[in-house]
């Protein structure tokens, strides 16, 4: 949410060093996929799902044919898997600090600020600016107004996007039949045990494997919400988490 694809290139490249095909992409409205004012995009999350994120599964297929095509989605990339044309090509999940978002379930540091950005700032923000000015605000980023509303409904809904969607989206998450291994941790400032626990829940249909992490384990001071894609993470992380989760070692 609001994050732009070159804060993933290390990763990618990195990737890219072990014979993968790594794609990178912005939404639409983020980073180089932003033209003209932000006021003015007519765009939600379903539309960063159903529109960009499959065209970007199509590119994918494309340009490798017959090999197998891989997930790898931080927080919002692991929650808008069922809305993607395409995603039962997919053959292994891997989330990384993907969560629910829902306010009630939020970590307690967190959870007491929620509701001053959902009934105050947003509902306030969108209507002034015309879209969600978290850039100058110190929060979340620039993004869409139709993203922000769609992304304050899911998270005031118990179900998150399972629930503030209906019952068709609750179905959607029950049909991704691909193995997902979630990668979690226990300092993420975002997402809560709850959190984590709660999303993968709607994925009902699909193998899973809960991985929880402490920073001690793995002999780093912290890795939260955005640790686990900066380089220092190769030898903690990718290395012994990452490659196996991909390979299908870890399902």
């Amino acid at each position: 949410m609001g994050v732009t694809q070159d804060f993933y290139a290390p990763l990618a490249s990195w990737l890219a060093s072990k014979g993968y095909l790594a794609v990178t992409f912005d939404f639409r409205g983020i980073g180089l996929s932003r033209r003209g004012p932000l006021a003015r995009l007519d765009a939600d999350i379903l539309t960063w799902a159903r529109l960009d994120t499959g065209a970007l599964v199509d590119f994918a297929v494309r340009q490798a044919p017959g090999a197998p095509l891989l997930w790898l989605g931080h927080s919002l990339g692991g929650q808008i898997v069922p809305f993607v044309p395409g995603h039962e090509k997919v053959a292994r999940i891997v989330t990384v600090a993907a969560g629910s978002g829902y306010w009630k379930e939020n970590v307690p540091s967190l959870r007491w600020r929620a509701p001053f950005l959902w009934w105050v700032v947003v509902p306030l923000a969108l209507p002034l600016f015309g879209y969600f000015p978290g850039g100058r605000l110190g929060m979340v980023g620039d993004v869409p107004r139709g993203v922000m509303a769609q992304w304050r409904r899911w998270c005031l809904d118990p179900g998150y996007a399972a629930g503030a969607e209906g019952e068709a989206a609750r179905a959607a998450y029950a049909a991704v039949t691909a193995p997902i291994v979630s990668l979690s941790f226990t300092d993420d400032e975002f997402m809560s045990r709850e959190n984590i626990a709660s999303l993968h829940g709607f994925y009902t249909g699909a193998p899973r494997v809960m991985t929880r992490l402490a920073p001690g384990e793995i002999g780093v001071p912290r890795v939260g919400h955005f640790g686990f894609f900066r380089p220092r993470s190769r030898e903690t992380l990718w290395e012994p988490y990452l490659l196996p989760a991909l390979e299908g070692e870890a399902a």
